[in-house]
């Protein structure tokens, strides 16, 4: 007997939802459910929060996962409470207490340089509770193993640190920083720095890319609506890319990109990525332009996607 072919479970449904994640959950658990509350054969999530971790997370659904790595690669924001005067083995609340150290007096003419020192372009090196491969191995199995590996130190941005409030033992501090930014590291540096050690309390994401807080959803009230709700709140695909400049291209043009070739567009003044759209403002994709003003498909969609009326630089071909 020939084999029945395998039903596939879910729809394809594309776009992007803004989960706002609660605390207590893995990013996986929150995008498998949100998964099966939109009834979607695929799904990912760009970039994970810890458990101990709440707020931003992007979940990009069907065609939309294709433009998950401009999402990962996207400046965040956070807020976070360091709890001064203990380290812990995962740098977080979550793990045990490995060190205990008195915490100076506290003033703002004291914190403010400690702060100075990292802002800009700066050095971590990521904590042994990460999802990071060193050997083929991830580093938090390793740590749990009781492994400790040196790690090299990783180069990345700190747009702006500033100092909410702070108490005798906490300080609460809005980061917006680069792609790859440990907060944890962060929090225990700045720790040391004061005279102490230092661990996240409390980690809110309130920002990844153009995509704020405030437009997300929580899990209980998603789980509250309808089917027909929830797939509302689906945002183009081309919403993750507003940052890049907008190229029309002609119907030629457009037909050589979907094949994957790169075009000439004269007059183009745009560098780097630009979103691509035929002239009845399908979106098609995120191209590049290449040195000697081509432009190259980067990432291509199969289905059509209306362009937003926004206002946004636009380059016609």
């Amino acid at each position: 007997m020939s084999k029945q072919p395998r039903r596939r479970r879910g729809d394809d449904i594309h776009g992007i939802l803004l989960l706002d994640k609660p605390q207590g959950v893995t990013s996986n658990h929150a995008l498998q459910k949100v998964k099966r509350l939109l009834g979607a054969r695929k799904a990912g999530h760009t970039g994970s929060l810890d458990p101990v971790a709440s707020g931003l997370l992007p979940i990009c659904l069907g065609e939309a996962t294709k433009i998950s790595p401009f999402l990962l690669g996207s400046d965040k924001r956070y807020r976070v409470t360091v709890r001064l005067g203990a380290a812990t083995a995962t740098g977080d609340v979550e793990g045990e207490i490995t060190d205990r150290r008195p915490v100076p007096a506290l003033n703002e003419p004291t914190i403010e340089p400690a702060l100075a020192r990292f802002r800009g372009e700066i050095d971590q090196i990521p904590p042994m509770y990460s999802a990071l491969k060193q050997g083929g191995k991830r580093l938090y199995d390793l740590a749990r193993q009781g492994i400790e590996v040196e790690r090299p130190p990783r180069r990345v941005a700190i747009h702006s640190l500033e100092l909410l409030e702070f108490g005798s033992d906490f300080l609460k501090l809005e980061i917006f920083c680069s792609k790859g930014t440990f907060i944890r590291t962060l929090a225990e540096d700045i720790g040391k720095e004061l005279g102490t050690a230092g661990h996240v309390e409390a980690l809110r994401r309130t920002r990844v890319g153009d995509f704020v807080i405030d437009d997300a959803v929580t899990l209980d009230r998603l789980t509250a609506m309808s089917l027909e709700e929830r797939r509302r709140l689906l945002l183009p695909i081309d919403r993750a890319v507003l940052a890049f400049p907008s190229v029309s291209l002609s119907d030629d043009m457009a037909f050589y990109v979907m094949r994957g070739q790169p075009v000439m567009i004269p007059k183009l003044k745009a560098q780097g990525c630009v979103r691509l759209y035929n002239r009845e403002g399908t979106f098609l994709g995120v191209g590049e332009v290449l040195d000697d003003g081509r432009v190259a498909p980067r990432r291509l969609f199969k289905l059509v996607f209306s362009r937003p009326n926004r206002n946004a630089t636009e380059q016609t071909a």
